[in-house]
């Protein structure tokens, strides 16, 4: 690889034109604001004129600073350390997890450490992030509907936090199965909050389903028991079943939840969480999944989360896929997950 002088030793004003530009393109890119890891788009490359080399280069930050540094030689392992930190800082604003950051940090070890570096050393990290995300969100696909095709009557138990957009969510993937086709019957299994029961009753009557429920303070794996033999006895393709919002930490809600899927044996088991609480959404994923399996989950108001970290956390945390995404409030405003989308919007 050709040896490119530092900046403060540039005599050639051609030699310096090239490497300024270059230091200036990164620091426009870090500059700017934008949303959803704008920082990493890829920008056309502005008209820089010519101007007197300055001896003090103004400071770099983020993946403009980790470039820079990277341009001219090799990088030791202990100097990467060092200079990441900068690119760390801004995955962290965005929401993304300590693991994952981690994860990108050893790809790119790997491909810059103690290595010939690329002349477009900001091209070669952009490469590898992508590659990285990517790996992250790749997962044999859960087809929600071929599962219900397949097996009658589909069981699917919906847990998390209280607030976060469960019975919504069962609502909306009502609706779904409604598209394509299918018959719902809801399991009203919150019976620790009476507004819940109607909430879901609610929503039962506008989309023309019926729901199974019980007393306020009953069982709540009866309910859901329920549920499951009228599916069998009347034909109907999905059974919903809408569980109370609850802290992993707290025991007696957690044992119920036990109970629920021990009596009934869901088919699939979703966790609902908010996209723009971030770390905490990644935290509950995390609990949840390792008291109750799950096997993907839904993330709700992904609309409104300008930062876009979460689903690339939880995905990674909890070696499960994200299904939907939680875009409106309508009962249609429930987005297939597509790692592609998500890698556009993140300026990837």
């Amino acid at each position: 690889m050709q040896h490119v002088p530092d900046l403060e030793n540039i005599e050639e004003p051609v030699e310096k034109e090239v490497i300024e530009e270059k230091a200036e393109i990164i620091e426009e890119a870090i500059q700017r604001p934008k949303k959803r890891f704008g920082l990493f788009k890829k920008k056309e490359k502005p008209v820089v004129e010519k101007e007197t080399v300055s001896k003090e280069e103004p400071k770099k930050k983020g993946l403009g600073k980790l470039t820079e540094k990277l341009t001219t030689k090799k990088i030791s392992a202990e100097k990467f350390e060092k200079i990441f930190w900068d690119l760390e800082l801004v995955l962290l604003e965005n929401n993304v997890s300590v693991q994952v950051i981690d994860k990108i940090k050893e790809n790119l070890k790997e491909e810059l450490v103690d290595k010939p570096l690329p002349r477009n050393v900001s091209a070669k990290i952009l490469e590898v992030l992508k590659r990285t995300l990517d790996e992250i969100l790749t997962f044999d696909k859960l087809d929600l509907i071929a599962l219900a095709k397949d097996k009658k009557p589909l069981i699917i138990a919906v847990f998390g936090i209280n607030g976060a957009g469960k019975t919504t969510s069962i609502a909306k993937l009502t609706k779904y199965f409604q598209n394509n086709g299918l018959s719902v019957v809801l399991a009203a299994c919150d019976t620790f909050r009476a507004a819940a029961i109607q909430q879901l009753e609610e929503h039962a009557n506008n989309l023309k389903v019926k729901m199974i429920k019980h007393d306020y303070g009953s069982d709540a794996a009866a309910v859901a028991f329920d549920a499951k033999k009228y599916a069998e006895k009347n034909g109907v393709d999905v059974v919903l079943i809408d569980t109370a919002g609850r802290l992993h930490s707290n025991a007696n809600l957690m044992a119920e939840l036990e109970k629920i899927i021990r009596i009934t044996e869901p088919d699939v088991k979703l966790f609902v969480g908010e996209s723009i609480t971030g770390n905490d959404c990644v935290e509950q994923a995390e609990k949840f999944n390792s008291l109750v399996e799950m096997d993907g989950a839904i993330l709700t108001k992904a609309d409104v989360d300008e930062k876009g970290g979460a689903p690339l956390s939880i995905s990674y945390v909890i070696k499960k896929p994200i299904l939907f995404l939680g875009v409106g409030q309508e009962y249609k405003d429930l987005e297939e997950f597509d790692k592609d989308k998500v890698l556009e919007r993140l300026g990837l």
